[in-house]
C-alpha cells in the first residue's frame, strides 16, 4: 500500500513540474540593431516581466551574457555570417569557445550556438560551404571542454531554403542546396541537435494578399485547410511552414530531426506597399502565438505529441536595422522600454484596467497573461494551485522518508 501511495505521489509531482515547465514554452529574439536601446541589464528585466525563459541574441555580446547570469534564462548566442571562414580551423574555433563561451558558462545558461544566420541563402554563396566544416570544429571544442552535452550547435534557415512548401507534404529542398544540406542535417543527426528555421507568415501574406486570408496567416479562428495527400488539417500558417520543413528533412532521410522556429512575428508599422504590417495584426499574431505557448504543450499536425519550441521576433524596434520599414518595427517594445501594443500583457496596478492596458504600462509591473480576462483568472489560479499543490505533494513525500 506505502509503496503504490509513494508511486501514484511521485507520478503527481513529476506532472505538477511539467505543467509549470509548459507554461514558460516561448523564447524571444534579443537585436540590438539601434543607437537607442535599454542597457543588457534593463533589457533582462523585461525579459522577466514577459515571464520568457529562452532568448537568442545575434553575437556573444559580453555586457548581455553578464546580464543573464543566474537569471534561469536561457540563450542561444550567434557567430557572425563573417567569422565561419576563420572557425572552420579547429584551434580557431577552440580559442572562440574559450573566449566567447566558458566565461560565462554555466552562470549563464547557454544552450546553444548559431553557427551564421539563413547562410543557405545568403548572397555570399561561399557560407554555405563554410558553415558546416565551421559547426563541426566549434562542436569539437564543445565536446573537449565538456558542454557538448548541454550547448548544441546548430545554424536557421530561412524558409528559402524550400523549393516547396505548399501543401506542406509537397516541402523539399532547393536542388542546389541539397548536397550541402544532406551533409549539415547529417551533422544534426549525429550531435543531437535541432533544426532551426525562420518563419514568417506575414512575408507570404505580403507577398498575396489577395490570395492568403488574414485570419490564417495570424492564428486567429478560420476553416483552415486539409493537405489533399495527408488529410492533416492546418488552421495556421506558422505551423504548416514548420510541417513543410519536416518533410523536406523526411526526403532526405532525416525525417526524425526536432524542428524548432527559431524566428517568427509581425511588424507594427510597413511600407506603402507592405500589406498587413499594422498594429493590429502585430498585435494579433503576436498574442496567439503567446496564448498557444502559454495554454501547454501544442505540436503541429504533423507531430501533435511534440511541442513546438518557438522563439518570437522580436524584443525590440530597431531604429538602425536596414531595408523597408517593416524590420524596424518587429519589436513588443519601443526603446524607452513602452509596449508597442498590448499583447496579452496587463499591468497588476488597481488603476489600470487589463481590458484597456496601453502601450505606456510599466514593464515593472506587467504579467505575462490570455488575451481574455477571464483566461487570466484561470490561468493565475491554475498556476497558484499547481505551486500549492507541488509544495504538498513534495512536503508528503518527505514525510514518508521519515516513517516508512
Amino acid at each position: 500500500m506505502a509503496m503504490k501511495l509513494k508511486v501514484a505521489i511521485s507520478a503527481s509531482f513529476l506532472h505538477v513540474i511539467f505543467f509549470l515547465s509548459g507554461v514558460q514554452a516561448l523564447g524571444i529574439n534579443y537585436g540590438q540593431i539601434g543607437n537607442d536601446l535599454p542597457s543588457p541589464d534593463k533589457a533582462v528585466v523585461l525579459l522577466k516581466a514577459l515571464r520568457v525563459s529562452k532568448t537568442r541574441i545575434y553575437d556573444t555580446n559580453p555586457q548581455i551574457l553578464s546580464a543573464l547570469a543566474n537569471t534561469g534564462i536561457e540563450v542561444i548566442v550567434t557567430v557572425e555570417n563573417n567569422m565561419l571562414a576563420t572557425l572552420m580551423d579547429p584551434q580557431q574555433a577552440l580559442e572562440w569557445v574559450q573566449t566567447h563561451i566558458s566565461p560565462y558558462y554555466p552562470a549563464t545558461k547557454i544552450t546553444g550556438i548559431a553557427v551564421g544566420n539563413e547562410v543557405f541563402t545568403d548572397d555570399d554563396t561561399s557560407l554555405s560551404t563554410q558553415v558546416v566544416p565551421a559547426m563541426v570544429s566549434i562542436h569539437q571544442a564543445l565536446v573537449q571542454l565538456g558542454m557538448d552535452s548541454f550547448v548544441k550547435v546548430s545554424s536557421p534557415s530561412s524558409l528559402g531554403v524550400l523549393a516547396s512548401s505548399y501543401p506542406p507534404s509537397s516541402g523539399s529542398f532547393t536542388p542546389q542546396i541539397t548536397p550541402i544540406m544532406t551533409q549539415f542535417l547529417q551533422f544534426l543527426m549525429a550531435t543531437g541537435a535541432p533544426f532551426w528555421i525562420n518563419a514568417y507568415p506575414y512575408f507570404a501574406y505580403k507577398d498575396s494578399p489577395s490570395k492568403i486570408s488574414l485570419d490564417y496567416a495570424l492564428m486567429n479562428s478560420n476553416p483552415g485547410y486539409v493537405d489533399p495527400y495527408t488529410n492533416l488539417r492546418y488552421d495556421n500558417m506558422l505551423y504548416a511552414q514548420v510541417d513543410a520543413v519536416i518533410f523536406a528533412m523526411s526526403k532526405l532521410g532525416f525525417g526524425g530531426l526536432e524542428v524548432r522556429v527559431s524566428e517568427t512575428g509581425w511588424p507594427s508599422k510597413g511600407d506603402s506597399d507592405e500589406a498587413g504590417a499594422t498594429v493590429e495584426n502585430a498585435a494579433m499574431y503576436n498574442r496567439n502565438l503567446f496564448r498557444r505557448q502559454l495554454l501547454g504543450s501544442e505540436g503541429t499536425p504533423l507531430r501533435p505529441k511534440y511541442r513546438l519550441e518557438v522563439y518570437l521576433f522580436a524584443l525590440f524596434n530597431e531604429d538602425m536595422k536596414p531595408g523597408p520599414t517593416s524590420e524596424r518595427n518587429y519589436g513588443i517594445y519601443r526603446p524607452d522600454g513602452t509596449l508597442c501594443y498590448n499583447v496579452g500583457i496587463s499591468t497588476l496596478s488597481s488603476s489600470t484596467d487589463p481590458a484597456t492596458s496601453s502601450s505606456s504600462s510599466s514593464p515593472a509591473s506587467i504579467l505575462l497573461t490570455s488575451s481574455a480576462a477571464s483566461l487570466t483568472k484561470e490561468t493565475k489560479i491554475g498556476l497558484q494551485s499547481a505551486l500549492a499543490c507541488c509544495i504538498f505533494v513534495h512536503w508528503l513525500q518527505l514525510c514518508m522518508r521519515r516513517y516508512m
